[in-house]
């Protein structure tokens, strides 16, 4: 694949408009365009960047342990606890507005950053956006913020059958009829080949999850395997997605750690690391991805 091609790839899994990937590469629209159309040939330099976002973008099937290890420590030393947030208005809204933002956007909400914070801050009614959509987006922020108090209270807030379902119920509540029940019947995962959970198994399986969640110390391999896990018993019959992020954010946040921001444009190299830790028990590529996501995290609370 040479250098044109991996653009129109990252523009196509991204969803970036040709200005945003030029911002993001730091070129301007026109040398960009003149890349993508190959009336151009880019640097040496710049092939070098057009191939990282290309891989954070995409994603990756292997990652050497060195540098996976390498991560995980960087990212295990951005800290922040429940009290902090609690603490401090201004870097609670930036957490709540992103992380909304992004979840809600991976599960196919139209909103815009703008229209998130419109609706979760300053509580409008948008009518260019469907009820439904500023629902998640209110009831994202509600059950977001229920966890921080709950883990500042608790401390050590235990990832159990019972929060999970509090967690759904919050999240989908006035937008599932089942909203906080497991569900009653088959699903698949559209567009992957990971099979999920008989549904007559989800309850056994959660409190097989809880239990495993107990004894891993290593924060960042919990963290992934749980969530694959979850997602792979996929036990709701929607909203698994932004259920299974919120328990990373539990998980995180009560060892004092930032929790993970899983980006909309890292949304396909996401499902991959997901997919192959769920079929084929690769589970670095998605350690190194959550770490990657505590570490851009981190990067915007402390900015």
């Amino acid at each position: 694949m040479n250098y044109s091609e991996r653009l129109h790839a990252i523009l196509s899994a991204s969803g970036s408009s040709q200005e945003q990937l030029a911002s993001q590469l730091g070129v301007t629209f026109a040398t960009l365009n003149s890349w993508v159309n190959g009336r151009s040939v880019p640097r040496a330099k710049a092939i070098v960047r057009i191939e990282k976002l290309y891989f954070d973008t995409i994603g990756i099937d292997t990652i050497d342990g060195k540098t996976l290890q390498s991560l995980k420590s960087q990212a295990l030393r951005c800290n922040i606890s429940a009290e902090q947030l609690i603490n401090n208005s201004e870097l609670l809204d930036k957490l709540t507005l992103y992380l909304t933002y992004h979840t809600n956007t991976i599960e196919g909400s139209t909103m815009t950053l703008s229209d998130v914070g419109d609706v979760i801050f300053d509580h409008k009614v948008l009518s260019n956006r469907t009820a439904i959509e500023q629902a998640e987006a209110r009831n994202h922020q509600a059950t977001l913020h229920w966890l921080i108090d709950e883990i500042s209270q608790s401390k050590q807030l235990i990832v159990d059958e019972d929060l999970i379902l509090n967690i759904h119920l919050r999240l989908m509540n006035g937008i599932l009829s089942d909203a906080g029940k497991y569900r009653a019947h088959a699903v698949r995962i559209l567009g992957s080949r990971t099979v999920v959970a008989n549904y007559l198994k989800v309850p056994a399986l959660i409190s097989g999850l809880s239990a495993d969640n107990l004894v891993n110390t290593d924060l960042i391999a919990s963290l992934a395997r749980t969530h694959a896990k979850f997602e792979q018993i996929h036990p709701f019959s929607d909203g698994n997605g932004r259920t299974g992020r919120l328990i990373m954010l539990v998980q995180a946040l009560s060892k004092n750690v930032a929790p993970p921001l899983i980006r909309k444009e890292r949304k396909i190299a996401y499902y991959k690391a997901l997919e192959l830790a769920q079929t084929a028990e690769n589970y670095g590529p998605l350690e190194l991805f959550v770490a990657e996501a505590i570490l851009f995290s981190n990067e915007l609370l402390t900015s």
